[in-house]
């Protein structure tokens, strides 16, 4: 879980991802029509990836990826971001990191 958090507040806006999920690709392409470029880390492409999984999990992101983490807190994946997005909620977070 060390691993994740050291991650997760490199930057202001992290996404942990797969390199084959859609899901992942998806909510990278809309932070990108937002103006922000989110930092990303493809666990499948870790070594420490099965365990940086586990630690997302035990974070309480429903799913492992897409994991997004904003401002160094977990938002959650595609259906926590996808909620904020419709309801409004997601640019006032993102506006900060908005190039």
């Amino acid at each position: 879980m060390e691993k994740v958090m050291r991650l997760a507040t490199e930057k202001g806006v992290v996404i942990f991802t797969k390199s084959s999920c859609c899901l992942c690709y998806a909510v990278n392409i809309l932070f990108r029509e937002v103006g922000v470029y989110p930092v990303i880390h493809e666990i499948d492409k870790d070594p420490e990836g099965k365990e940086m999984e586990k630690a997302i999990t035990k974070l309480g992101c429903n799913a492992p990826v897409p994991a997004v983490f904003i401002g160094g807190r977990l938002v959650g994946s595609t259906n926590e971001v996808m909620s904020l997005h419709l309801s409004g909620s997601l640019v006032p977070l993102l506006r900060p990191y908005q190039i």
